[in-house]
């Protein structure tokens, strides 16, 4: 089967490519919102885009009023977010907090989460969360009604019970342990499982 992607509609592409972009990590994303409450949203247009400086990238629509999302809003004005990594047991809570609520509302609150603060940065993190990143507003280029968010890594949380360290003794995230949640289409995830190791070309 080939399918001609020109041919279809923008909802049928979506409902394509979050079938077959497989895994995508899932920026689990807080940012303040103008009372200083927490909003809390995920999104699965995210991955790294730059090391030099640390960067990334977050992709956020519209909601289906056409109006632009509070996540997009609150970075806009305030700038700083916190990119939190779930895992397996937090599923149920991440996929709670994709739901259209009033603006202003706080899904940290409506689904009874707690925080902690990161040293140094002015939005907490969920405590639950065994990583994460406080992100800097970089720049937000718009392809169509998409917000394409470019955002500095300015410090990055990781939870002890997670880190290793390699042969060389330098510093190792234990990807079982973190046992992050993968997004697939529809309802699905995937968790990180069984990993395996293919040795590197020299």
């Amino acid at each position: 089967m080939q399918v001609d992607l020109s041919t279809l509609t923008p909802i049928q592409n979506y409902a394509l490519m979050t079938q077959t972009i497989i895994p995508r990590p899932i920026a689990w994303l807080i940012s303040e919102n103008a009372d200083s409450s927490l909003n809390l949203a995920p999104f699965s247009y995210f991955n790294g885009l730059s090391s030099s400086p640390p960067m990334i990238m977050v992709s956020i629509g519209l909601q289906p009023t056409g109006e632009k999302k509070d996540t997009r809003v609150n970075i806009e004005e305030r700038k700083h977010f916190v990119v939190n990594i779930a895992h397996k047991e937090m599923a149920e809570p991440l996929t709670a907090s994709s739901a259209t609520m009033p603006t202003g509302m706080s899904e940290v609150e409506e689904l009874n989460l707690a925080t902690a603060p990161i040293e140094g940065f002015a939005v907490p993190r969920l405590a639950d969360c065994r990583l994460a990143y406080g992100c800097e507003l970089d720049a937000i280029h718009m392809i169509n009604d998409q917000a394409i968010v470019f955002a500095k890594l300015i410090t990055l949380y990781i939870d002890d019970a997670v880190a290793d360290t390699d042969a060389k003794g330098r510093l190792k995230i234990n990807a079982e342990a973190v046992d992050a949640l993968g997004r697939l289409g529809g309802g699905e995830y995937v968790t990180a499982g069984k990993t395996i190791t293919v040795e590197r070309p020299k």
